[in-house]
């Protein structure tokens, strides 16, 4: 049987047609490409990836289908899904369903289209842009039609939605073993596996919701607190900004990752902008500039931290200093500060579903937690 045609619609006009792959009907978010050749089931349940349609570069996806044990939160957070060829059949012991199973199921509409390379290329082209994708009787009205549509959907840039992907309710990863620390984890999108990293490291982890006050946090007395990776604009995030510096006040060590290194640059009085097109995939270079070691990593964002990358920079807390660059582009990758315990990093040193190069850094933070006690 066929499936039904689909189109992708990109909001300066161009098109792309194919046929439908999950849930029928539109959608609408900013479209954007992951490089990633393998997690594509980490990536669908990213809640980074929040009001985002993704498209795969890797050519073959779903050949492993979806398990239970692989997501990284409760649901598919994607808006919409590219891919160009999708396996017909699953083939792994792990497997419970197939990916487009599980795409119908949680309503999310998708596109099987030939044209996910020339979709790629003009996205570095023209940069991240608002998109739609509509099958099925969607897909036959107008396609001026549908450019409407997809002109009238909101942008990316202004976006609070971390407090939408959030946890509404406290809750306590325990640690595996003898508790050491107990960190408190603020909670903008957070992936299942960042707790699960500390608390392999002894980390009693009270993860918390997106709009926790300072003194939310800091009633649980932690040992050092997190902000965790998350969706949307950072300046629109200013409870957020407000939170951290509450911490900051107080002497508490700190580590963000992902939103969480916009929101710590923020907090430090430095600004964010949007990226052309962002760093989506699991194969991204970053130089760590006190080590020179150069790390593959874990990266999905479309916004920066502007900050000088030639020497120090004062801020309310003392020097600062950008510690990671990106060597594709040069942006800036992570922030430390030099008379105080806290630092971030842009990408997700996590590692699911790899690579593995970064998972030192919530060492490092343990290290920091143990030196101020």
């Amino acid at each position: 049987m066929t499936p039904p045609p689909a189109v992708l619609v990109l909001e300066d006009g161009k098109t792309f047609h194919g046929v439908a792959y999950g849930a029928l009907g539109e959608t609408f978010g900013e479209m954007v490409f992951a490089t990633g050749m393998t997690g594509y089931q980490e990536t669908l349940t990213d809640p980074s990836y929040a009001r985002q349609i993704v498209a795969m570069t890797a050519p073959h996806i779903g050949n492993t289908g979806v398990n239970d044990e692989d997501p990284e939160s409760g649901r598919i957070h994607v808006a919409g899904y590219v891919v160009r060829e999708p396996a017909r059949v699953a083939s792994s012991w792990r497997a419970t369903g197939s990916l487009e199973s599980a795409l119908r199921e949680q309503g999310v509409v998708g596109i099987a289209a030939p044209g996910t390379r020339a979709l790629t290329r003009h996205l570095r082209d023209k940069g991240a842009m608002r998109a739609g994708i509509f099958s099925g009787d969607a897909a036959l009205a107008p396609e001026r039609d549908l450019l409407d549509k997809v002109l009238a959907s909101p942008s990316m840039v202004g976006a609070d939605l971390a407090r939408d992907v959030s946890t509404p309710e406290p809750y306590v990863v325990a640690a595996h073993g003898a508790k050491r620390f107990t960190v408190a984890a603020v909670d903008l999108g957070i992936k299942a596996m960042t707790p699960y990293r500390m608390a392999e490291r002894g980390c009693e982890v009270h993860v918390l919701p997106a709009t926790s006050t300072a003194e939310d946090i800091l009633a649980l007395d932690p040992d050092g607190v997190f902000f965790s990776n998350g969706p949307g604009d950072p300046a629109a995030a200013g409870y957020a900004v407000d939170a951290l510096r509450g911490v900051l006040d107080a002497g508490r060590p700190f580590f963000g990752i992902c939103f969480g290194n916009q929101i710590f640059g923020r907090a430090l009085g430095l600004g964010t902008y949007k990226l052309r097109f962002g760093h989506r995939g699991i194969n991204q270079p970053v130089r760590d500039r006190t080590t020179g070691k150069v790390d593959i990593s874990a990266h999905n964002h479309g916004f920066a931290v502007d900050a000088p990358t030639d020497g120090t920079f004062d801020t309310p807390y003392g020097r600062g200093e950008v510690s990671h660059v990106n060597l594709n582009d040069g942006c800036v990758e992570g922030l430390r500060l030099l008379d105080y315990p806290a630092f971030s990093v842009q990408y997700h040193p996590e590692a699911a579903a790899g690579p593995h190069d970064a998972t030192d850094l919530f060492d490092r933070f343990c290290e920091l937690m143990g030196g101020a006690r």
